[in-house]
């Protein structure tokens, strides 16, 4: 997803803040779900998600007008979690990284729940790689 910084994103010290990144990944994860079919962060089929856990490294500074891409993959996925990874780049050189931790709930009965079904099988159509061998792991 490609993201120009704006002079929202910038906090005192004249970079992207760290509240500012966490949104950027926000951003991406809306695109991702959006691109999986008719999901959104309040409705994956059923439920929602909340956001538990999340971490952020930092790898260099960004700037105002800086032409960012950020991109997103789920890395994991369990009964009723799982785990997305983030990467800032700017010209091609990585400014950020990170992860977080998402979770199913169900907002009417505020718990947690399993994944829907139409959503894990979207997630992985979408990602067919993974969760499969590497060549690593069969030797070749």
């Amino acid at each position: 997803m490609p993201y120009r910084v704006r002079i929202a994103d910038i906090n005192y010290g004249g970079h992207v803040s760290n509240a500012a990144v966490l949104s950027f990944f926000q951003d991406a994860r809306i695109g991702y779900l959006g691109t999986l079919g008719a999901f959104s962060e309040m409705d994956i089929g059923g439920c929602g998600l909340i956001l538990p856990e999340a971490h952020v490294l930092y790898r260099a500074e960004m700037f105002l007008q800086d032409q960012l891409t950020i991109g997103v993959r789920v890395k994991e996925l369990k009964n009723s979690s799982f785990i997305m990874d983030y990467r800032i780049e700017r010209d091609g050189v990585l400014t950020a990284e990170g992860n977080t931790a998402l979770v199913a709930f169900d907002y009417g009965k505020r718990r947690p729940c399993r994944l829907p079904s139409g959503f894990r099988d979207a997630v992985l159509s979408f990602e067919p790689l993974m969760g499969a061998p590497t060549d690593n792991d069969t030797g070749k």
